[in-house]
């Protein structure tokens, strides 16, 4: 490769020391900078990667006209000032899920990467699994028929990332599981069915544990304030209407009595068959038969890691394979699922 871009990471938690890993898979990246005003966790990070330069404020960052890209693994509330920051500095962005607190915010997002000739991407890593890619394969050569229902469930037994952290304050995260785990799997849904156009959402969303001080994980780097209350749900459920007279029944959650856990999977129904995530699996029914065809392929079209695909997108010329446009919809159906909860009536998606 002959050309090679420097990247700089705005958020040193979990997350961000992540993205550092990822990006240093990719042969064509230099890992630069990391923004973090967290002085112990900006050390950790220098500490693992050398050769970045560390600064307390990513205003600071933004300024290096040596940067070409930026990744923001912070807070959901910094979402939409920095990314909106970094694209006005005339940087690439790699922005973590969701793309925001509100479709408001993430139209902005998108309104201002249109007045600037960079790339734009929010990191929906499950498109990027194994499973996920062959069962688009699939889809995509039309094996499965007409996609119309799809279905999907994320129930953790125990998995809030830590009450009392950013997660579980309204002002910071906006929304609980729905938000942090919840946007994997819709998103996944709506790409493996090629339809983001949602015209009307039902949704209801609980507090039943975290309220309690139940339900506790490990997740995360952020600071802990104990004194802080649970404001956001621990159980989301939705049925999502697409246009076309298609549908997607949605069912997360970081904490509820189940039998097992973590429970996770993804489906899809087409005319022709159905597919079923994790472990990939394709069914047809072929009268009283069902034919069960476990993919197996030894190339796919993307690598694994959401981070180095847009590594290789810069590098090469390309755009990325999640449209910033599509990451719009899939926040207006968030919108749409904690407005119906709250006011107990459908949702139409505008």
């Amino acid at each position: 490769m002959s050309k090679s871009i420097r990247v700089g990471v705005i958020g040193a938690g979990a997350i961000g020391l992540y993205h550092m890993e990822s990006w240093k898979k990719h042969p064509a990246v230099e890992l630069a900078a990391v923004a973090e005003p967290n002085e112990q966790r900006r050390k950790e990070a220098i500490d693992r990667y050398p050769e970045m330069k560390g600064y307390e404020d990513y205003k600071d960052l933004l300024k290096d006209k040596s940067i070409g890209a930026v990744s923001i693994g912070v807070p959901n509330y910094l979402h939409m000032p920095i990314a909106i920051d970094a694209i006005k500095a005339g940087k690439h962005v790699l922005l973590e899920k969701p793309m925001a607190t509100s479709a408001k915010e993430a139209k902005a997002i998108i309104d201002a990467w249109k007045e600037k000739k960079v790339q734009l991407m929010v990191g929906q890593n499950f498109r990027f699994m194994r499973d996920t890619q062959m069962v688009k394969e699939y889809a995509r050569n039309g094996e499965l028929g007409d996609l119309y229902h799809g279905r999907a469930h994320w129930l953790r037994r125990a998995g809030i990332p830590r009450i009392g952290s950013w997660f579980t304050q309204k002002k910071y995260a906006s929304g609980g599981c729905c938000y942090d785990i919840g946007v994997h799997f819709l998103d996944m849904t709506l790409y493996l069915m090629n339809n983001f156009d949602a015209e009307c959402v039902s949704g209801i969303t609980y507090a039943k544990f975290g309220n309690r001080g139940l339900g506790n994980g490990s997740w995360g780097k952020g600071e802990v304030d104990p004194k802080m209350p649970f404001e956001v749900e621990d159980l989301a459920v939705a049925l999502i209407k697409l246009k076309g007279g298609k549908s997607v029944a949605l069912e997360i959650s970081w904490a509820i009595h189940a039998d097992s856990g973590p429970d996770n999977g993804v489906s899809i129904y087409g005319t022709e068959g159905g597919a079923s995530l994790f472990p990939a699996k394709i069914h047809r029914v072929r009268g009283q038969n069902i034919e069960t065809i476990v993919p197996s392929f030894t190339e796919l079209p993307l690598p694994d890691d959401r981070i180095v695909h847009f590594a290789d997108c810069l590098v090469n010329g390309k755009d990325p394979l999640v449209k910033p446009e599509e990451s719009l919809k899939v926040q207006k159906i968030l919108d749409g699922i904690y407005e119906s909860s709250r006011t107990g009536k459908e949702v139409r998606i505008q």
